[in-house]
């Protein structure tokens, strides 16, 4: 999808509020739902999947299931709000040896489990809303010795709100960011 663009700085694949935000995505919801709804906590739309068997409920991207991103920025991010309920995500990479690796991180996880086409890892999220920060290159590397090449699919489940996913070619502070990339949490009332 993304293989012959030129990629530096930041590549976003979701954002809640485009016109279309999962344009570039499929959705599954079996015995559950994704919609756009408004989060009081930072007073915007937000993309909500909510379902009772996570992994039936989910957005994956791209939508083409025989489509590859092709994204070469090794820093994922997701802005995404804990709804205390078990959740789920999992990146597919590629790495230079021309293996399939996937990465799958969960809130109901308690241990970090390497198989060979697979990584299984706890995840621990804060109330409200998160900022989650892969380095993919290094996971790679530490999980297979081998080194990441690219990103071929991204894949949330339920239960979860999104605000915006996006690779980087580095990690940057908040100032650094563009204003459309930060979390804006409105100011507490005194």
């Amino acid at each position: 999808m993304f293989k012959n663009t030129f990629q530096s700085g930041f590549l976003s694949i979701l954002y809640s509020l485009g016109s279309k935000p999962l344009q570039i995505w499929d959705k599954e919801a079996v015995n559950g739902q994704v919609k756009r709804v408004h989060d009081d906590d930072i007073q915007s739309n937000v993309l909500e999947i909510v379902g009772t068997n996570i992994p039936s409920t989910y957005i994956t991207c791209p939508a083409d299931p025989a489509a590859t991103l092709g994204i070469k920025l090794p820093f994922l991010v997701m802005i995404v709000k804990n709804v205390n309920k078990y959740f789920t995500f999992e990146i597919q990479v590629l790495d230079d040896k021309n293996v399939r690796r996937r990465f799958r991180a969960s809130n109901f996880q308690s241990m970090t489990r390497v198989k060979p086409y697979i990584c299984t890892m706890p995840l621990r999220l804060d109330e409200g809303w998160n900022q989650i920060q892969l380095n993919l290159g290094d996971l790679t590397r530490r999980a297979y010795g081998t080194n990441y090449a690219e990103t071929l699919r991204v894949q949330v489940h339920a239960n979860c709100r999104l605000r915006r996913i996006y690779f980087s070619d580095r990690l940057y502070s908040e100032e650094e960011l563009p204003p459309e990339f930060r979390l804006y949490l409105p100011m507490q009332k005194q």
